[in-house]
């Protein structure tokens, strides 16, 4: 085999299992802190821009997770989307799309009046 195929397939091997360790090692810590940062909300929405979804998304008829936790798993029965024809608010509303059963990582939230603001959402 020649030498320089051997070495890159070597190197790829490394990456390989660098990866899926520390992949292992995200996994176990984030099932952790995950068990207490887990929600529910019956229903949400989040608007959607001409460049991807925002990250703020707002709750409705939601659990609150009772540990503090470095990232929320919010479990989400009906998600709206509302995609708007430009990039702000005062632009109309394009279309409106449900999606069912879909869960959602989120940094943090804040609640106020039975509405669970989640922030920090990164797209799916």
């Amino acid at each position: 085999m020649n030498l320089t195929l051997k070495r890159l397939l070597c190197v790829t091997a490394a990456v390989a299992t660098g990866v899926a360790a520390l992949l292992g090692t995200g996994a176990g810590t984030a099932g952790a802190a995950g068990a207490a940062g887990r929600a529910h909300c019956d229903r949400a929405e989040q608007d959607m821009w001409s460049d991807g979804p925002s990250r703020n998304v707002t709750g409705r008829r939601c659990s609150i997770p009772t540990g503090k936790g470095r990232w929320y798993t919010i479990e989400i029965d009906t998600l709206v989307q509302n995609h708007y024809k430009g990039d702000t608010l005062d632009g109309r509303v394009d279309r409106t799309e449900t999606l069912h059963s879909r869960t959602i990582r989120c940094l943090g939230y804040t609640s106020s009046n039975g509405t669970v603001n989640w922030f920090g959402c990164p797209p799916a």
